[in-house]
């Protein structure tokens, strides 16, 4: 039995830090990003990369296991919807980091799982709590904390966080739907299929040569980068419950400040501490909200 419990301890500290990982690993694929943005290259063009190399990266591991079944699904518009979603949340976000700290636009996506909530209800006919609706309105509140709508310090670029965390928290739900439907090798491959094959079609219009080993570098990593997160996120709920391990998620934040300073001499102000700290309270009492037994 304390062989047993000792295990589970175990199995649950290596949950952590797989999540706190990835945590750490988004944060620096968004700093190449950025870079790549600065440097003048077309969002679309950074955001295709990702999505491509993601593909390549994924099909490179499942179809040895799998085999080319797997890309059978059973839900295709919404594979191709979820898809599209995921795309837009990068493009977006990739193209307001040109022109805020990455602390910043990380803090305001971070809102993603509270839009979760209202997307839950209308999608999937999920009921929420009265407790929930309020944290949901806290954490808006943080977002204009952000923003701040009306002020100097205001940016049009926040706006496009927000809809970088709406289309990711579109994403979450629709891959909520079919999930039990398709299996998740078949999920991962389908989620950067529009970005990373449906792009071609547009490419030619934004594509500009990388010019230095260092740009190509960065492309390149787009892509590995953002699976290797996404494996060590499903490690994570691997080795633990959701519960447990989704709070530490939020290491995002805290690595986007760490590579935000290191890379461009970027640190948050008191009110981005002030209106993340909004945010991160209200996720995590909607997260422990939905743990409670229900009476």
């Amino acid at each position: 039995m304390i062989d047993q419990k000792a295990s589970d301890s175990q199995r649950v500290l290596a949950g952590i830090l797989f999540m706190c990982g990835a945590g750490l690993l988004f944060p620096v694929m968004s700093g190449f990003a950025k870079f790549l943005g600065q440097d003048g290259y077309n969002s679309l063009q950074v955001s295709w990369a990702r999505a491509f190399g993601h593909l390549v990266f994924m099909l490179a591991v499942f179809v040895p296991k799998f085999g080319f079944g797997m890309l059978r699904t059973r839900r295709l518009l919404i594979q191709l919807a979820r898809s599209a979603m995921l795309f837009m949340s990068n493009a977006t976000s990739f193209f307001a980091i040109i022109f805020i700290p990455l602390a910043k636009t990380a803090a305001i996506t971070s809102i993603a799982p509270l839009m979760v909530v209202p997307l839950s209800w209308l999608v999937l006919g999920e009921r929420t709590t009265v407790g929930r609706v309020v944290a949901l309105a806290v954490g808006f509140a943080g977002v204009l904390i952000l923003i701040r709508p009306g002020t100097e310090l205001f940016h049009w670029a926040s706006l496009l966080s927000v809809v970088s965390a709406f289309g990711y928290a579109t994403y979450q739900v629709l891959t909520r739907k079919v999930a039990g439907i398709d299996p998740p090798e078949t999920s991962t491959i389908y989620s950067s299929v529009v970005g990373g094959i449906g792009m071609f079609a547009v490419l030619p219009f934004v594509w500009r040569t990388p010019e230095t080993p260092r740009d190509i570098l960065y492309f390149c990593s787009l892509g590995v980068i953002g699976a290797l997160g996404h494996y060590l996120v499903a490690r994570a709920l691997t080795n633990a419950p959701a519960n447990i391990v989704s709070p530490f998620q939020y290491m995002q934040l805290i690595g986007s400040v760490i590579v935000g300073y290191v890379f461009f001499g970027d640190f948050p102000d008191l009110l981005t501490w002030i209106g993340a700290a909004t945010i991160v309270g209200s996720g995590l009492f909607i997260g422990w909200s939905q743990t409670r037994p229900k009476t």
